[in-house]
């Protein structure tokens, strides 16, 4: 019967929508994309003594955040150009994972009413079809085609409301992460490479002292 195809297409839209609504919800819990852990170490950050303790914990705490620093860390010798070019492809890449299984809520929002509205049409045309037969007093054809109709456009409006709240939702939550994330990798990058430029001058310092020294002694 065309009436279970309706509604047993609704049916399994909610499930995937159920399921994606989930997956989505842990994915994007905020501890998991910018850890705690990497937002201390990252404050704790004062002097380039600091880069592998704060490695240390980027590496122990898998997330979003942590392989953006990875990525910073990995560049940091070299300049500051190219590790801002990396850390901008790999940033595109991170948010691109976050937005991963958000077009399936997309897609849901538009089809679920879509196959709610078919389903009504359809039941419509059964309801006309018996009228017919609603002369000779059977009930039955017309009853069919009014119920298929109303539980088609509830189902499809069903599904079709939370889908658009979670995906609305979704996606400014991955937003304001990726902000987030920016800010933070922002910042350290200029503090790390200001503390690498304070320790390359430090080690200068001494070379600098040792020539002034041999240049003002005084020749035998």
């Amino acid at each position: 019967m065309l009436d279970d195809v309706f509604i047993g297409s609704l049916v399994v839209t909610s499930i995937v929508a159920v399921a994606f609504i989930i997956e989505r919800g842990l994915a994007l819990r905020w501890r998991k994309v910018v850890p705690p852990e990497v937002e201390y170490a990252v404050d704790a950050f004062a002097s380039t003594a600091d880069l592998k303790r704060l490695q240390a914990v980027c590496e122990s705490n898998p997330s979003a955040l942590s392989r953006l620093l990875l990525v910073i860390l990995t560049h940091l010798g070299s300049p500051r150009a190219e590790t801002i070019s990396a850390l901008e492809t790999k940033a595109r890449h991170e948010v691109a994972r976050l937005d991963k299984w958000l077009v399936v809520l997309e897609i849901i929002v538009g089809i679920a009413p879509l196959l709610g509205l078919t389903g009504t049409v359809y039941g419509l045309i059964t309801l006309f079809g018996g009228l017919s037969k609603n002369a000779l007093g059977d009930y039955s054809q017309l009853a069919r085609g009014i119920g298929l109709a109303l539980n088609a456009t509830l189902l499809g409006l069903i599904i079709a409301i939370p889908s658009l709240i979670a995906w609305s939702y979704y996606s400014k939550k991955v937003e304001t992460l990726a902000v987030e994330m920016e800010s933070i990798c922002d910042e350290f990058l200029r503090r790390a490479y200001r503390k690498s430029a304070e320790a390359r001058l430090e080690a200068e310092k001494p070379a600098g002292r040792i020539a002034e020294a041999k240049h003002a002694s005084p020749r035998i």
